[in-house]
């Protein structure tokens, strides 16, 4: 069977009819829509599905080596999500393996997998699946006291589903043969729009920092207290709120700082601000200039302090190292983007992704974007150009074959291949929601 790019895009445009509604796609995990997708995408494959004990999906052909190859996505969504987010990653590999059973038996096993709960919109759990397969799920005890808007519990959701939290770590066998992971995204961003280009390499996944910074000044009536002699908590954030901007700036190198959120206390009209809690997130590939940005806005805060009469408060939510990818798999996407579409660009990811968490676990990986229009994603507005998105499974289709051969390659030297990550089973921390 002859690979089929338009189908990828028919079937992802059958699935949007199937689990979305008006106000956009509605395939949360661990829900009836997403069984629903999970069905439905069983049905498209032509092999036998196995689920592992975290609830991922997968389906094997093997090949002459042990040693497999993975294609991976994420069928779940956000809430009133986008048509291509997660979807794209699984239907191209679909097509992939459509062609693949047809031929000759492969020189190495390649395999498709559907990670569950890649988003974590339910829970605020993210990369459920993938981090339960890693080895790197370390917060098991507190993911029993999750609970999702309706109080539901996240233990017994998952058992209702078919997935024993306890278990959850034993999805780890899945990796014990994989040498090559390849993961197919749009950009969720828009450098490659920026630059008219449809197709990129992604060096690896960005480092974050997230704190809590509480700014403490002194509650005052409004219309009484002079402009000179106030305690703005407010007036600090503010100014840290500029001045990640230009700490972001200064860095470079796709560098990004984001107070998302400010709370005010006490929040009425007729009071200066006595207390601002403030969100910052700060991203870099770079692990020493993500640790230097966060050093220059701790030190910004506190000259702030100085300036405003005010005291500063920092508490980190969570952190994770830059996860680089695998150079020798970056060098063969390039390669097939540049015989593809004439010029290859190489970007890192700011948005998390289930491919960091396999690299973790040292299996040798590369993601391909492919460009979002006006660089929207995780809305219904999210879009991409079909012959973008036909070009994009082409260009899975060839680096999957030239992955194999590698793979296949260094199979016959009993030589594994270099991992891009950390060891299996290293823990780490994960985010409420990428």
């Amino acid at each position: 069977m002859a690979l089929d790019p338009k189908r990828t895009v028919t079937e992802l445009r059958e699935l949007q009819e199937l689990t979305g509604n008006d106000d956009g796609a509605q395939r949360v995990a661990w829900t009836d829509t997403w069984v629903r997708a999970k069905d439905w995408l069983d049905g498209k494959v032509p092999l036998e599905a196995t689920v592992d004990e975290a609830g991922n999906q997968w389906w094997t052909l093997p090949g002459r080596s042990e040693k497999a190859v993975l294609i991976g996505g994420h069928i779940d969504s956000v809430p009133n999500g986008g048509w291509l987010d997660g979807a794209l990653n699984v239907m191209a590999g679909v097509e992939v393996m459509r062609r693949l059973v047809e031929e000759v038996e492969p020189a190495a096993t390649v395999r498709l997998v559907n990670w569950a709960d890649e988003e974590g919109a339910r829970f605020g759990r993210s990369l459920f699946g993938s981090s339960a397969a890693a080895g790197s799920m370390a917060d098991q005890d507190e993911l029993r006291s999750r609970k999702d808007a309706d109080g539901n519990a996240l233990p017994e959701v998952l058992a209702e589903h078919g997935v024993d939290l306890d278990r959850a770590l034993e999805a780890r066998k899945q990796l014990e043969n994989a040498a090559a992971y390849l993961e197919l995204h749009i950009e969720q961003g828009p450098v490659l729009e920026s630059l008219g280009l449809p197709l990129g390499v992604v060096l690896g996944t960005f480092g974050v920092e997230r704190h809590q910074v509480t700014f403490r000044g002194q509650a005052a009536h409004a219309g009484s207290t002079p402009m000179d002699s106030r305690r703005d908590a407010l007036a600090g954030a503010a100014k840290l709120e500029l001045e990640i901007r230009e700490i972001a700036r200064a860095t470079g190198n796709g560098a990004v700082c984001t107070m998302g959120s400010v709370v005010t206390k006490p929040g009425i009209v007729t009071s200066v601000v006595e207390t601002a809690e403030c969100l910052l997130d700060q991203r870099h590939l770079d692990g020493f200039a993500l640790a230097a940005m966060l050093e220059a806005a701790k030190v910004a805060s506190g000259r702030i302090c100085k300036e405003e009469d005010v005291e500063v408060d920092w508490e980190r939510i969570w952190q994770i190292e830059p996860i680089l990818f695998d150079e020798q798999l970056i060098d063969l996407a390039g390669e097939v983007i540049q015989e593809l579409a004439g010029k290859s660009h190489r970007l890192p990811s700011g948005p998390l992704h289930d491919a960091a968490e396999v690299s973790r676990a040292g299996v040798s990986t590369v993601m391909l974007f492919v460009q979002s229009l006006r660089g929207l994603s995780h809305t219904k507005l999210e879009d991409t150009k079909e012959e973008h998105l036909e070009l994009a499974v082409q260009a899975l289709d060839r680096l999957t074959d030239r992955t194999i051969a590698w793979v296949a390659s260094d199979s016959e030297k009993d030589i594994d291949p270099p991992g891009g990550g950390s060891k299996p089973g290293e823990a780490g921390s994960h985010p409420a929601h990428d």
